[in-house]
Formats: C-alpha cells, structure tokens, sequence
C-alpha cells in the first residue's frame, strides 16, 4: 500500500476495475464480497478483510493492512494463551504464488509467526504450510 491515502479508497478504485452486479440467485457470500469490494479499506472490519483475504480479493491492497492489524495483536493475544485467529488463518491460507510476488510481506508474515506461541493445531498445520510455500 502507497500510502495512508490509497486506505480511503475502495478496492474498486485501487483495482481500477468494477465488477457486474452478482446476480440475483448469487449466494451472500458473493454478494457481501462485491459490496466490501465498493468501500473504503480503511472501514474494513478485521472480520471483512478476513472474508475477503480468504476468497483472494484485492489481496496487494488487503495483505500489507492484515499483516500491520496482525502484528500490532498477535503477541498480545498469543501471551494470553491458546492462539487461534481467523485474520491469520486467512493470510495463511493465501495462494503461495502470491508470496513469490511480494517476499517483503512473507518475510513480514515469517517475523510475525516467530512471535507466536501456544498455537492451536490448526494454525501450527497452517504456518508449516505456509514456511513450506514461502522457502520454495
């Protein structure tokens, strides 16, 4: 992300694209995904960015915001015990071609993790995945 400003924008306007209309028969989930599509990032809640990271969705714009959210509360929540968190899921989950592209964020992503402990199962599978993808 550029800039503090670029957060005031939508992804429709970062993209620079706007998609159709879902159509009517579409499932809520595509259509909460197009309407988060047309607000400013920075109202995003962490449970929206999470939604939309978890379907690939303005992923250059979203991953920077996730991983900055990421840092300022993982330590925290990890110090108060069992760590599981649907932000980091999300972000661990992303197509790892994408971290080929942005390895300033993996790196990020890797220091972020090394602060963590006390992790459940299912974010522990999730960061050996992910150091898997990211070393390749």
């Amino acid at each position: 992300m550029n800039s503090s400003s670029d957060r005031k924008r939508s992804l429709e306007e970062l993209e620079g694209r706007r998609w159709p209309e879902p159509s009517p028969d579409a499932t809520g989930l595509v259509k909460a995904i197009h309407t988060l599509r047309t607000r400013p990032i920075e109202s995003l809640t962490v449970e929206e960015l999470r939604r939309l990271i978890g379907q690939n969705v303005g992923l250059p714009f979203l991953i920077p915001l996730a991983l900055e959210i990421l840092r300022d509360t993982a330590p925290a929540q990890a110090a108060g015990g069992f760590y599981d968190d649907d932000l980091l899921s999300a972000v661990l989950t992303v197509d790892p071609a994408v971290w080929a592209h942005m390895p300033q964020f993996a790196q990020e992503l890797k220091n972020i993790l090394a602060t963590l402990t006390d992790l459940s199962p299912y974010i522990e599978t999730g960061i050996e995945d992910f150091r898997r993808a990211a070393s390749d």
